[in-house]
C-alpha cells in the first residue's frame, strides 16, 4: 500500500525531526508541523474517509502508533531541552560565595534629624510632650499673640518673608506652635516643637534663611526662672557632657519677661577660653525666659494663677558646636563626603 509507505516515511521523518531540534522553541514549531490541526500526520488522517473499507484498519492503526510515537518522542525531547535550559541558567547565573560579600550602601538620618531626634528624646525624658504647626503662618500667631508690637523691626520686609495674601508669612520662629497649642489645651502645659523657620538672612557660614529650631514651653502653677535655669542644665548635660555647664545673661525678648541669652561652657576648651570661644570659655546656644503674662492672657489663661517658662534654639548652631561643623551652609550642600561623617 502506497499510502502506508507514505506514513512510514512520515514517521522516519517527523522522529528525525523532532531528535533534531535545538530549542523549545524549535520543539514547539516541529510539533505544530507534525500533529497540529494542518500537520502532516493530521492530513493523512482526515485522508482515512478515501480509502478502502477494508484497508481502514490498518491505516488507522498506523496513524494511531505514529501518532503515540510522535507525542511520546516530543514529550522526552522536551523534557531534555528543559534540563538543559535550566543547567545552563544555573552555569550562566551562579554566584560564587566564597567570594567576599559586597555590602549594599545604606542611608542614614541627616545630621539635623539625629540632633532633633537627640534633643527631642531628652525632653520626651523629662515629661513633654512634641506639638506641630504650620509653616505658613498668620501675623497674629507669629506676632500679634506674642507680644510683638506692629513696630517691632522684626516685622519689616528686612526680616520677615510675607506671603503674596496679606497678613500669612513664613514663620519666623516655632513659637508659633506655642500660641496654638496654648489655645488648644488647658495647663499644665510641657511642651516642644520643633521645624523649618524662615528670615531674610543672607547665607554665609553662620546663616542661613532657612533653619530649624526647637522651642520649649511650660505653663503650670508656681514655675520659677529657677526650674527654667535647672532644665537647661540638664538638657545641657546631656547634650554635651559633664562640661555642659549653663550661664545666663539679661536679655529681651517680647514675649518673655525676664528673658536671658544661655550660653554653654565652650566645648573646645572646657571653658579655659580659646579662639572659638573668643577667649570667654562661653558659646551662646539659645535664648529664653519666663512668659510674658500678656502672652498668657492672650491665650485666654489667667497669668495671676498660672506662670512659666520658654526656651528656643537653632538645631544648625546645637550640631555645629557639638559635631565641630564650621560652615552652616554644609548642612545643606547635600555632599555625600560631609554627610557620611555623622
Amino acid at each position: 500500500m502506497a499510502m502506508i509507505d507514505d506514513l512510514q516515511s512520515l514517521k522516519e521523518e517527523g522522529v528525525a525531526a523532532i531528535f533534531s531540534s535545538s530549542s523549545l522553541k524549535e520543539l514547539e514549531e516541529k510539533r505544530v508541523a507534525l500533529l497540529g490541526k494542518k500537520g502532516r500526520l493530521t492530513e493523512a488522517i482526515k485522508s482515512l474517509g478515501a480509502l478502502d473499507p477494508k484497508e481502514r484498519p490498518k491505516f488507522g492503526k498506523v496513524t494511531n502508533e505514529i501518532k503515540d510515537l510522535f507525542e511520546g518522542e516530543i514529550a522526552k525531547k522536551r523534557g531534555e531541552l528543559e534540563a538543559a535550559d535550566i543547567k545552563r541558567r544555573f552555569e550562566e547565573e551562579a554566584v560564587d560565595i566564597s567570594l567576599p560579600g559586597r555590602k549594599p550602601a545604606t542611608g542614614r538620618a541627616h545630621l539635623i534629624s539625629q540632633v532633633i531626634d537627640e534633643i527631642s528624646e531628652i525632653f520626651i525624658g523629662l515629661g513633654y510632650f512634641i506639638a506641630e504647626g504650620p509653616e505658613v503662618e498668620t501675623e497674629y500667631h507669629n506676632f500679634d499673640a506674642l507680644n510683638t508690637p506692629k513696630d517691632h523691626p522684626a516685622r519689616s520686609l528686612m526680616d520677615t518673608l510675607y506671603m503674596e495674601k496679606e497678613g500669612l508669612l513664613l514663620r519666623t520662629h516655632t513659637s508659633t506652635v506655642q500660641i496654638r497649642t496654648m489655645k488648644k489645651y488647658s495647663p499644665p502645659l510641657y511642651m516642644i516643637s520643633y521645624g523649618r523657620v524662615y528670615r531674610r538672612d543672607v547665607s554665609d557660614p553662620s546663616h542661613s534663611p532657612m533653619f530649624h529650631q526647637i522651642e520649649g514651653l511650660v505653663v503650670d502653677r508656681g514655675i520659677t526662672f529657677g526650674d527654667l535655669k535647672g532644665t537647661l542644665e540638664v538638657v545641657a548635660k546631656k547634650l554635651f557632657g559633664d562640661f555642659g555647664r549653663v550661664r545666663l545673661r539679661p536679655h529681651f525678648f517680647p514675649f518673655t519677661e525676664p528673658s536671658a541669652e544661655v550660653d554653654v561652657a565652650c566645648i573646645i576648651c572646657r571653658g579655659s577660653g580659646c579662639r572659638v570661644c573668643g577667649g570667654s570659655g562661653w558659646l551662646e546656644i539659645l535664648g529664653a525666659g519666663m512668659v510674658d503674662p500678656n502672652v498668657l492672657n492672650e491665650v485666654g489663661y489667667d497669668s495671676e494663677k498660672l506662670s512659666g517658662f520658654a526656651f528656643g534654639m537653632g538645631v544648625e548652631r546645637i550640631a555645629m558646636l557639638k559635631y565641630g561643623v564650621s560652615d552652616i551652609r554644609y548642612f545643606f550642600e547635600n555632599d555625600t563626603r560631609f554627610l557620611k561623617q555623622f
